[in-house]
């Protein structure tokens, strides 16, 4: 079994499009997504800080509209980003009435 890091020598605007590579090459949404985060931390050997959501890694999380499980397509809808703990990107709440 080979493990897949995700990367990309290319715009980075393209990244997205990434996951939906690496499905039509043969993974399944869990693995591309695994690609970008755990699998990639693990084979760079940075898993201790960053690849997974836990106690005591840096606060580097996405969230998109949809469901990438279903869609990985759902990856090009990026909502919500937050690095180190700083949220830079997230919905604008609708004007209460």
């Amino acid at each position: 079994h080979v493990r897949i890091a995700f990367g990309l020598d290319d715009d980075p605007d393209y990244l997205p499009r990434e996951f939906t590579a690496l499905v039509k090459g043969g993974l399944s949404s869990v693995e591309a997504l695994q690609a970008a985060t755990i699998r990639s931390a693990e084979l760079l050997r940075l898993s201790t800080y960053v690849g997974s959501i836990e106690k005591g890694k840096f606060a580097d999380i996405i969230a998109v509209s949809g469901d990438p499980l279903k869609d990985i397509n759902a990856m090009q809808h990026v909502v919500f980003v937050m690095k180190s703990g700083e949220i830079l990107l997230q919905p604008t709440p609708p004007d209460k009435p």
